[in-house]
């Protein structure tokens, strides 16, 4: 039997990589979630979900029944509460619960930042969380580590939201601060080869990138690197915490995150123990190779919309409704706007929604779907349509689909690639129609997955 290794925070971002890597490692992986169907939705094969939260003792000591090593990666930054009292409960459960079971080690993820300091609540709680696992007496490796560049990633977001929507930016103090980021692909071979570190006592390890740099000069690498022209103007009255509100106007940053992160920044974050490059065999990237793998990850678009729904069939079967779209059969939901949207593009110049497709049931790389054109397509696991309509960016529509152990799990996703003001302006415009015509799509697919073949069927405009 293998051994079971357990995740405490596989729903955010560095744990939900984390896992990815694990399952494809062929690791035997439990993870304890609040929201465990969040986790079953990705239909991940060899993954053991648990409901349960760090704050329920009971729960976390039924999780790591079985458990040889445990990573802890939770914060309890968005909470409406004191997040330092959640905090130290939660790392308190989980440590006396990983000593009662028996767990080899643990393995948990903080924050730079120098103790003599006055560091902020968030960097003092994330030490302190450290002091609690190591309390029980189970081994537990450490990492401190500064911002984590990676598409997804809080800090990196917030970073790609300034840059992308603002063509003059107000450069408070704090982006003069200095930080080592460190690429989420460079953390994460750190977390995997921390399963394997010889070790019979605990240790803490700083961890960050090969090179320093302020926060603006992260927001002018990625202006650079997306060719974006932008002007930075220094202030020196912009606190952090007028800057927090400041944020929560202008990224999609939820507020009360948004203003711990910023407290959290004005803290110089540097690694000062470089004992990590001799004990693991990492040698981590500089910020501007980070910056590039981060907008390259997602193809360097801006996420607008994307959902799941589960559906009783397999992958080959719930596919055939996927590979169907488009054509005489239409798009399955609220096809007069379609029709109104490519009546709009013909207007400008554009292709328009007429040219249909050129067989009803199979597609390969090229072919043409009525305004759209297939870019990627993998039988019976995804479908991925660039848009060729008139548009101030890129749009990509695409569907994939993954096996479920009751099912199929079909997730839809739009992109759009802003280009300039101009762009910006149009993904905000169509955001509300996203919502409405996206939504009642993916219901109605789901709705066709083995129903008739009828080269019609699917084409009504409402549910």
């Amino acid at each position: 039997m293998k051994d079971i290794i357990l995740i405490a925070g596989a729903t955010g971002y560095v744990g939900g990589e984390l896992l990815k890597k694990l399952l494809d490692g062929g690791y035997a992986v439990r993870c304890l979630a609040r929201r465990p169907e969040a986790l079953r939705a990705k239909g991940l094969a060899g993954l053991e979900v648990v409901a349960g939260d760090v704050l329920n003792a009971e729960s976390v000591r039924a999780a790591m029944a079985g458990v040889t090593c445990a990573y802890y990666l939770v914060h309890s930054m968005g909470s409406t509460q004191s997040f330092e009292e959640q905090d130290r409960r939660g790392a308190q459960n989980f440590s006396n619960a990983a000593r009662e079971a028996g767990v080899e080690r643990m393995i948990y993820l903080g924050g730079l930042g120098r103790s003599s300091d006055q560091l902020s609540m968030h960097l003092r709680s994330r030490q302190e969380v450290g002091e609690i696992l190591r309390s029980a007496g189970v081994p537990v490796i450490e990492f401190r580590a500064s911002v984590v560049i990676g598409s997804g990633s809080l800090s990196f977001e917030m970073i790609r939201a300034l840059v992308e929507r603002l063509p003059v930016m107000i450069a408070p103090r704090w982006v003069s601060v200095e930080a080592q980021p460190i690429a989420i692909g460079d953390l994460l071979s750190y977390l995997l080869a921390a399963l394997h570190l010889p070790m019979e006592a605990s240790g803490i390890f700083e961890i960050g990138g090969s090179d320093r740099v302020s926060y603006g000069g992260l927001m002018r690498e990625y202006a650079r690197q997306r060719g974006l022209k932008r002007l930075v103007i220094s202030v020196p009255f912009l606190t952090p915490r007028l800057s927090s509100l400041w944020l929560g106007l202008v990224t999609p940053l939820y507020m009360r995150v948004g203003r711990k992160l910023i407290d959290s920044i004005r803290h110089s974050t540097v690694v000062e123990d470089t004992k990590a490059l001799g004990e693991f065999n990492v040698r981590p990237c500089g910020f501007r190779e980070a910056i590039s793998a981060a907008i390259h990850a997602d193809g360097r678009y801006l996420k607008v919309d994307s959902r799941t729904i589960h559906v009783n069939a397999s992958q080959a079967d719930a596919f055939v409704a996927i590979r169907r779209i488009g054509g005489a059969r239409g798009w399955y939901y609220a096809n007069w706007l379609w029709q109104l949207r490519g009546w709009m593009d013909k207007v400008v110049g554009g292709v328009g929604m007429k040219r249909g497709r050129r067989d009803t049931d199979a597609l390969c790389v090229g072919d043409v779907v009525d305004c759209w054109r297939v870019e990627a397509i993998e039988p019976d696991r995804l479908l991925r349509l660039v848009a060729e309509m008139k548009l101030p960016g890129r749009a990509v529509l695409e569907f994939e689909v993954t096996g479920s152990e009751s099912g199929s799990v079909i997730r839809q996703s739009a992109f759009f690639d802003a280009r300039g003001i101009l762009g910006r302006a149009y993904w905000y415009s169509v955001l509300p129609f996203h919502h409405f015509v996206f939504r009642g799509m993916l219901r109605r697919i789901a709705a066709n997955v083995g129903m008739r073949d009828d080269p019609h069927f699917g084409s009504v405009g409402s549910l």
